[in-house]
């Protein structure tokens, strides 16, 4: 028999209520899950809802506080990783008087919490199609390299040390200023080439010439390539003896050299390219030579879950970025007859170096130097991509690190 019509009605609330409790269900599942990954530090989140609940807790570690406005963060965060949780602090869905906590404490519990940071389902995928577009053959490298580089040398001199050195500065005495240890790093990869003055060094991509200048000024000789118009007129500038700057794309590099230096370069090459990278890098030094880089790494352990998705900084800000893999790397290093020596790492120096940046970006931005053109949403997007950086070094998910290749006589 049917019920009658005005017993019916209430059916729409029903379903209503059920909707919002199985999502309040999902956000509990989801918190707990990340309670369940803290085991070193803690988050203490303000809730929508008007409660408070702490996550972890349970040993030393960074201390986050997170005001989570919206549950629609939460959403962004499960489906899209770490460029959903940007995108859900962009639009005020969350804030925290320091973001950079958050990072550090994603990346000092990784093991458990990694799979939180990254993008899932339809989403992973359409993110993946989409960057395809960026990979690094020689039209695109050009084109990924002037996105982030030739935003303009006015931008960058207003917070980067007066040397221009866009690389993570080496920490060698106590009360360093951030130009003096950026010259320790410099001096540090020009004492890996062993070179003696008059030898030629090749620098595959050569910034605005800090380290040239250096080279130079101890008598060596220096070409430098880059694909950033910016920087070349720059560094032309700067070194103009005993120097050459060209616009060359590291595989079109001719002749032989002494040695070779490359900072932070082979974070732009990407994987599929590390072995030409490497060729370039053999086929350039002779017998005997040594290459000085400076990389900057992801944790083997889950290099392959990192490289196959899409990240905040390749969304965003380096489009054709990707970290090392340092064993992998050596690897391959080793089968072109380059002979990996004199590691070291030095990731918590990195994170002092984006600490000082954004202090100086930040005084930039409130004295209004900061060219016109860059508006807020640039501005707090650079913000927020350094914090994101110092947080990764911070909780040791990623490193920085200086090593030799020595070039095997014969080879």
């Amino acid at each position: 028999m049917h019920a009658p019509l005005s017993q019916s009605v209430p059916e729409t609330p029903r379903r209503v209520s059920w909707s919002a409790r199985a999502l309040a269900r999902f956000f509990r599942r989801q918190l707990d899950r990340i309670d369940a990954g803290i085991a070193q530090g803690s988050l203490s989140l303000g809730l929508p809802d008007g409660t408070a609940r702490l996550l972890g807790g349970r040993a030393e570690g960074p201390a986050a506080v997170v005001d989570l406005r919206s549950w629609r963060a939460l959403l962004r965060l499960a489906i899209g990783g770490s460029i959903g949780w940007y995108q859900a602090w962009a639009l005020g869905e969350w804030a925290s008087p320091d973001p950079v906590q958050i990072f550090a404490l994603f990346g000092l519990n990784r093991a458990a919490l990694a799979r939180q940071a990254r993008a899932s389902g339809l989403s992973r995928l359409a993110k993946r199609l989409l960057h395809w577009r960026n990979r690094n053959h020689r039209g695109g490298s050009r084109r990924n390299i002037q996105f982030h580089y030739d935003l303009g040398n006015d931008f960058y001199r207003l917070w980067l040390d007066p040397g221009m050195t866009y690389s993570s500065a080496l920490f060698t005495a106590p009360g360093q200023s951030l130009e003096q240890a950026q010259h320790a790093k410099l001096a540090a990869i020009l004492r890996r080439t062993n070179t003696k003055p008059g030898d030629e060094i090749l620098e595959i991509g050569c910034g605005w010439g800090s380290f040239a200048e250096l080279a130079v000024a101890e008598g060596r000789k220096v070409h430098g390539i880059t694909l950033s118009t910016e920087q070349k007129a720059w560094a032309e500038t700067r070194v103009p003896e005993n120097a050459r700057f060209t616009l060359t794309d590291y595989r079109d590099v001719a002749g032989r050299y002494d040695a070779i230096a490359s900072i932070e370069m082979a974070e732009a090459v990407g994987e599929a390219y590390w072995p030409a990278y490497l060729d370039a890098i053999a086929g350039a030094l002779k017998p005997g030579g040594r290459a000085a880089l400076q990389i900057i790494t992801f944790d083997d352990a889950f290099f392959d879950a990192y490289a196959a998705n899409v990240d905040f900084i390749q969304a965003y800000v380096f489009p054709g970025g990707l970290l090392l893999s340092e064993s992998r790397f050596a690897t391959l290093a080793a089968a072109r007859g380059l002979a990996t020596q004199d590691r070291t790492g030095f990731g918590l120096d990195y994170a002092e170096t984006l600490r000082l940046w954004r202090e100086r970006f930040d005084a930039a931005v409130a004295s209004g130097t900061l060219p016109a053109q860059f508006d807020r949403k640039f501005i707090d997007l650079w913000r927020y991509y350094l914090m994101y950086c110092e947080g990764g070094f911070r909780g040791g998910g990623i490193d920085v690190v200086q090593l030799t290749l020595v070039k095997e006589a014969g080879t």
